[in-house]
């Protein structure tokens, strides 16, 4: 019997040899390789700290969630303790790779009345990092903007520093460190943080670049906001970040907003495609927390996933009998999964079909884990169960190789209804930056493409548009199709994404002052956070509307939203209300 407690995901894991997980990276993440230890994700009441010891460490962060590093062998009797609710293990994160500020009428509200800039509000960009001594983000006097940046990559020692209170990695350099730093000659070696991506700084340069260079040519939304940046650890070189670094960091931000007691508009744009995608895993949930805390705004990008062909969802119509999902595995794929969410109350026999005519019947009956060899390729199957918070049931494969790569060609999955209810199915892919380009579904549906985070209910979820032509972007993460039950809409809340922002070939900033032009719903979402830190500083700074944060912030933007060129209802999957204008999201 499974470990009820522990995700699927958790258990197959936990299951499979070491060798075997070192071949897969959704099995490895999470297990740190120095410590042998496993860095798991908890859902708890009471008090976890009386575990704290040698052998076990605990975080506890906000909201009854904390994160948990402990040994492998004592993973289930730390589970059925009564505290615990649910162990779920981290997930790795991908950055979701004419000017954006007219277009989404920014300038209507900062040129002129009421001029808002962003002032009296806090930015947070938890991302790659931030060139923190590039003059567009630092005052006229050459002091920074930065609150507070804690680099999580980097390790504490007496000479740099040492993390957060509360916190046990990284350094954080306050903004007094940062300004003795850019006033000495050798900056670097005092504040030794760097963004060696340029993510970061591209979007936070969106978000609230101060217009120092150029003659202000780059100036961001919010160019007087106070910035707090969070550079997410990455567990190994050019890999990328966990979960778990991002729930510290939000929790971070957060307790800093409250301490500074100034409104917080927070900047995500990454995300992963692991999940039932219905806002139910511990991240989606720890975000929905975090939201209702202090007077927070969290803006996320809805991913690149919209035309990756790595989804593709459909249901049995009456006395439908058969249906054949055929995937292409591109040459030198080295590994890869597949997941298949239905409804657990349908039962559906599954089969996999190898490239070269190799059938498989798999028993979806037994629950638990299954391997199965075709073509010199290891199969992992785990066949879950519902989890505590959702009616899903997700069937999981690993297809991992004997030697280097999967065979490639064409893999079929083959379903066969036994009892359906609601008939509706979901399989996904790794996201796309992860795969050969070559490996994608043959006919894939580009609607509940969105990444998560951005699947919870509480963010403010971002797709991307071209400015150029007023039309959605192929590659943004879409959402639910609107449907009608028993002639009443589905609930407003469930629509996502919320808003659209330009997010094609946007000209901004790299380290350096260097210019870049960058697509991708990544660098949208600063447009939204950005705007939402003027709707704080018009409501919060200026005294107009104390309460304008949180769901307050949507509902306006979703509110001021313009249409776009050929979408003729709203709110609709690919860009939710419509396009980002601040100007008409003001009640004046």
């Amino acid at each position: 019997m499974e470990n009820q407690k522990l995700e699927n995901l958790l258990n197959l894991s936990l299951s499979v040899s070491e060798a075997e997980r070192e071949k897969s990276s959704q099995l490895s993440t999470g297990f740190l390789t120095d410590s042998r230890k496993w860095e798991l994700i908890v859902k708890y009441n009471g008090d976890l700290s009386r575990l704290q010891s040698e052998l076990i460490q605990v975080e506890e962060l906000i909201a009854g969630y904390a994160i948990v590093t402990l040994p492998e062998n004592l993973i289930d009797a730390f589970a059925a303790l009564d505290e615990v609710e649910y162990v779920e293990k981290p997930k790795r994160l991908y950055f979701a790779t004419l000017q954006g500020r007219r277009a989404s009428c920014i300038p209507e509200v900062t040129v002129r009345d009421p001029f808002l800039t962003g002032k009296g509000v806090l930015v947070a960009v938890i991302d790659s990092g931030i060139d923190y001594e590039n003059p567009e983000f630092r005052n006229r006097d050459g002091e920074t903007r930065i609150q507070y940046l804690w680099d999580q990559t980097l390790i504490p020692s007496e000479t740099i520093g040492f993390p957060p209170a509360g916190f046990s990695e990284g350094v954080e350099f306050d903004k007094a460190k940062i300004d003795e730093a850019l006033r000495s000659n050798r900056p670097e070696t005092m504040v030794p943080s760097f963004d060696t991506s340029k993510h970061g700084t591209s979007v936070a340069a969106i978000a609230a670049a101060g217009g120092n260079l150029l003659d202000g040519i780059f100036e961001g939304v919010a160019p007087e906001s106070e910035l707090i940046v969070v550079k997410l650890g990455s567990p190994l070189p050019d890999s990328f970040p966990r979960t778990t670094q991002l729930m510290r960091a939000l929790t971070y931000v957060v307790k800093k907003a409250v301490e500074i007691g100034k409104p917080v508009a927070i900047n995500l744009s990454f995300g992963n495609t692991y999940g039932s995608h219905d806002g139910t895993s511990l991240l989606e949930r720890f975000l929905d927390n975090v939201s209702e805390i202090g007077r927070t705004v969290i803006c996320v990008g809805s991913g690149n996933e919209g035309a990756a062909g790595g989804h593709i969802s459909g249901s049995f119509a009456s006395g439908q009998q058969r249906k054949r999902i055929e995937l292409n595995v591109g040459n030198y794929q080295s590994s890869f999964s597949v997941q298949l969410w239905k409804e657990y109350v349908d039962r559906l026999l599954v089969a996999l079909i190898s490239p070269s005519g190799i059938r498989e019947e798999i028993d979806t009956l037994r629950t638990g884990m299954q391997t199965i060899i075709m073509e010199q390729t290891n199969i992992l199957l785990y066949i879950g169960e519902p989890s505590p918070y959702s009616v899903n049931q997700e069937i999981y494969f690993d297809f991992l190789p004997q030697q280097t790569y999967i065979n490639p060609g064409i893999w079929t999955f083959e379903l066969t209804p036994v009892r359906v209810v609601s008939g509706n199915y979901d399989f996904y892919l790794p996201s796309n930056v992860s795969l050969n380009a070559d490996t994608r579904f043959f006919t894939p549906t580009s609607d509940k493409t969105l990444t998560i985070p951005s699947t919870a209910s509480k963010v403010i979820t971002v797709g991307a548009y071209d400015a150029s032509y007023e039309a959605y972007a192929d590659f943004s993460g879409r959402g639910y199709p609107l449907q009608s039950i028993a002639g009443e809409r589905v609930n407003q809340g469930s629509i996502k994404p919320d808003i659209a922002a330009p997010g094609v070939a946007i000209n901004t900033i790299a380290p350096g002052g260097i210019p870049v032009q960058v697509s991708g719903t990544s660098f949208a979402t600063p447009f939204v956070t950005g705007s939402a830190a003027l709707l704080m500083e018009w409501g919060i700074v200026r005294g107009n509307d104390p309460f304008l944060y949180g769901e307050k912030v949507k509902a306006y933007l979703r509110r001021g939203a313009r249409p776009l060129r050929g979408e003729a209802n709203y709110p609709n999957a690919r860009s939710g209300y419509g396009a980002l204008c601040v100007a008409d999201s003001l009640p004046f």
